[in-house]
């Protein structure tokens, strides 16, 4: 069996207070902390089938453009999911299940791609907006009991495990593959970077922060009794780990690497949400919360949130 991660963006960055905030309060932790940040999702080939755990972002999704007060940037892009999924040697038809973490379009963006795939989702998560229209979802209800100290869990195959992971969205899951005397936990957002799952801190994205805690616990209690490659989608130490089949240590966090200089760039007027991928286009508005088409972003009332998860205002880049 081989994992091999699925990178489509690099050079980004998420701050101290969006990675570590979610608890205490953004305002607790330094702005002027950047932790690098990507965008990869992961591949498991077992030698008679190939499953996907997440599938990127849609084609077309603008790079957002970073200012000095940016919180959260998700990354230039080196290609599209689509191509890097084709660089690892691999046709869309021969994906048999998909494994999705979650709803948000950077875990979404090409399900539509996979014609021959089994898309297999936490039946909470089957009413979200991006998953409408499609025919091969197979809501999943945890029926194989308990994986060590998670409760919930569903066997996908030998080896292959979902794992409820509620809290980040309300449908959230986890998937962890057994290999080699190794277990490898392919997350969605349980952490942005690593650096908070060793210090034990919540982003300030959720939907639920009780069921975020539990699960945040749960991991953290798992990686200290198992050996665990923590893979994780928004930063490269995700990646890293896998290709060095690195074992998380919570005692022993591997060094922080600061991110590059970050380039700004000239906005379009376009703005993306850094946490789901929404793009608000002025051109568009958003009329069906009352936003008519012409809208400058910088217009929109301070109480507007994305209308795909609901974050406000300060979630989003420009683009």
């Amino acid at each position: 069996m081989e994992i091999k991660a699925v990178k489509f963006r690099k050079d980004g960055f998420y701050t101290q207070p969006f990675a570590f905030g979610g608890e205490e309060g953004a305002e607790k932790f330094d702005k002027n902390v950047r932790y690098r940040g990507s965008l990869q999702n992961y591949l498991i080939d077992t030698g008679d089938e190939v499953i996907l755990v997440d599938t990127g972002l849609p084609a077309g999704t603008p790079e957002e453009s970073p200012d000095e007060n940016s919180i959260a940037f998700t990354g230039r892009d080196i290609c599209t999911y689509m191509e890097a999924f084709a660089a690892l040697g691999y046709r869309p038809e021969q994906v048999t299940k998909i494994l999705l973490t979650h709803r948000h379009s950077d875990h979404s963006g090409e399900l539509k791609s996979f014609p021959n795939a089994k898309i297999y989702v936490n039946a909470e998560e089957t009413s979200a907006d991006e998953l409408q229209g499609l025919s091969n979802v197979v809501p999943v209800h945890f029926a194989s009991g308990a994986y060590y100290n998670f409760p919930e869990s569903e066997k996908i195959r030998d080896g292959v495990y979902f794992v409820k992971a509620k809290g980040h969205t309300n449908g959230n899951s986890l998937v962890i593959v057994e290999n080699g005397g190794l277990f490898y936990m392919l997350h969605g957002d349980i952490t942005y970077v690593d650096e908070a799952l060793y210090q034990n801190k919540l982003s300030v994205v959720y939907d639920d922060q009780a069921e975020a805690r539990k699960t945040l616990d749960r991991v953290r209690e798992f990686v200290k009794n198992h050996p665990t490659v923590y893979c994780g989608t928004h930063t490269p130490q995700g990646f890293e780990s896998l290709e060095a089949k690195r074992v998380i240590d919570l005692e022993k966090p591997v060094e922080t690497i600061p991110p590059g200089e970050i380039v700004f760039k000239t906005a379009s007027g376009k703005y993306v949400c850094s946490v789901c991928g929404y793009v608000y286009d002025p051109a568009v508005g958003d009329p069906k919360n009352g936003i008519a088409p012409g809208t400058p972003f910088e217009e929109l009332p301070e109480d507007w949130h994305c209308p795909r998860c609901k974050k406000g205002k300060d979630k989003f880049n420009r683009a």
